[in-house]
């Protein structure tokens, strides 16, 4: 072995390594950029293939940079001050003077006005969304249908859909077939659905605290109690306090989204999963798992879903393709385990099926692989969405202010400091054209009130970063009104 070549190699990646670091803590390169492959790596300095890859593993090694599969490597966000929460969020409730249901009259009220920067919405930039795809996709869909999809569908939804979607469940580590599936109008309908099958009026169901509030209209006007089991950023629900408040109270069902979970965009480890299953199943409590999220990973693999670890049909899995691909389309499925003929009968009764048109074609989308490959290319944006404006919150937002590290999703969950209220930043940010969800309107009680979510579904622009400093400005403001 040639010991000089060795250590000239050697010199050669770390002082190549250096120079890249550098780069990345002057700001030169930010984070989210893309880096240059290995083998650009290579022609571009004269190194070795070997050589190159050294250097991005050294970079990894620091944290500096991470590789994504089939992707490339790209700057990393680094918390070198402590700023990302790691605790569960504090849940005290404090005076306010607007309730829950006037807040969130409000917070409903902003979302399409004209002019307002979208900070706000858990859901993809149209731009982002394959509609040349879609519109091909839904001729040829119905070109090959023997009615041209004017009539009507199989009351358990399309076959060539829930086939896709049995076929994708391998992916989260189920095994179903075609017959365990029903379609519904979107993910909301499914959850509907499944609660109507295990609960009735004046039954509670217990739900994750901080939670989508979408979820306490459902609860109201199906006139169910709900009680808030309070979530931990790193590893979701508290399965502790769960189990003493089944042995306290008389839970009926459970609702909890254990994939990327809004707004705290966590997801529960695999073995808690398993644990809550197991938990849920020896008291023969129903779990409903709302699983909308949890294609929009940014790691490596897919997370697994609780219904991977059911052995008794007491998990029902709600997902759709209103957070992934079409939102207008509003398809979405149920896998209702022992509750399949309840669901099935309940949908006959509110909706007889869902659409021919659009089933049909999502269906094909799936069965041609352009739902993979629009997956593959929107994760990668989501993720870089996610660092830069998780850069841009740290540049320009009070060092104090604290936000959550998110797996995947769409969302950010900020913890400002303790004397601000939420809502005011809310009413103030919308008179600057900026829509926020204000952290109260994700309880029933209106706790959470120096939290605020704001969503990374559109592409990092000068108008997004302009406008998060605005939020910059307007916390620090705030910041001084209460200290005085």
């Amino acid at each position: 072995m040639n010991t000089a070549t060795t250590t000239t190699t050697d010199f050669l990646y770390q002082q190549l390594a250096g120079k890249i670091a550098q780069n990345i803590l002057d700001g030169v390169l930010k984070t989210g950029d893309k880096l240059p492959s290995v083998r650009t790596l290579s022609k571009d300095h004269g190194i070795s293939l070997s050589t190159a890859f050294k250097t991005y593993v050294e970079l990894e090694n620091k944290g500096l940079i991470e590789a994504r599969p089939k992707s490339g490597y790209y700057v990393r966000f680094t918390d070198r001050k402590g700023r990302f929460i790691s605790a569960a969020p504090q849940s005290e409730k404090e005076p306010f003077d607007v309730n829950v249901d006037e807040m969130l009259a409000m917070v409903y009220g902003s979302i399409n006005k004209t002019g307002i920067s979208q900070l706000s919405m858990a859901a993809p930039a149209l731009s982002l969304l394959p509609e040349s795809k879609l519109n091909k996709t839904m001729a040829e869909a119905i070109r090959e249908n023997a009615y041209s999809c004017i009539n009507y569908e199989d009351i358990q939804g399309n076959l060539r859909l829930r086939q896709q979607v049995a076929k994708n469940a391998l992916t989260w580590g189920g095994t179903l077939t075609a017959d365990e599936i029903i379609s519904t109008q979107g993910c909301m309908e499914a959850l509907v659905f499944c609660l109507k099958a295990v609960a009735e009026p004046g039954d509670t169901i217990a739900i994750e605290s901080p939670t989508y509030f979408g979820i306490f209209n459902v609860m109201k006007s199906q006139g169910l109690k709900v009680l808030e089991i309070p979530t931990d950023p790193q590893t979701g629900i508290s399965i502790e306090y769960l189990a003493q408040a089944i042995e306290k109270v008389n839970i009926k069902a459970c609702l909890f989204t254990p994939n990327f979970t809004n707004p705290l965009g966590c997801v529960m480890p695999d073995e808690r999963k398993k644990q809550l299953v197991v938990l849920l199943a020896d008291k023969e409590i129903p779990l409903i798992e709302d699983d909308i999220y949890g294609d929009l990973f940014f790691g490596k693999s897919r997370p697994r879903t609780c219904k991977s670890y059911d052995e008794k049909g007491l998990v029902l899995l709600c997902s759709s393709v209103s957070k992934s691909l079409a939102p207008g389309y509003r398809v979405g499925w149920c896998i209702p385990g022992k509750f399949k003929d309840k669901v099935l009968n309940i949908k006959l009764m509110h909706t007889i099926s869902s659409a021919t048109p659009t089933q049909a074609a999502i269906g094909l989308f799936f069965e041609t692989g352009r739902f993979d490959l629009h997956m593959r290319k929107l994760r990668k944006a989501l993720h870089t969405q996610c660092l830069r404006y998780l850069q841009a919150i740290f540049d320009y937002f009070p060092e104090e202010v604290k936000v959550n590290q998110p797996a995947g999703g769409y969302v950010l969950w900020i913890e400002l400091p303790k004397a601000i209220n939420a809502f005011e930043i809310f009413r103030t940010a919308l008179k600057q054209q900026i829509g926020i969800y204000p952290g109260q309107v994700f309880s029933t009680d209106g706790r959470f009130t120096n939290y605020i979510r704001i969503s990374f579904g559109h592409p990092f622009s000068a108008q997004i970063e302009r406008s998060i400093q605005v939020l910059g400005e307007l916390i620090r403001a705030s910041q001084e009104v209460e200290g005085r």
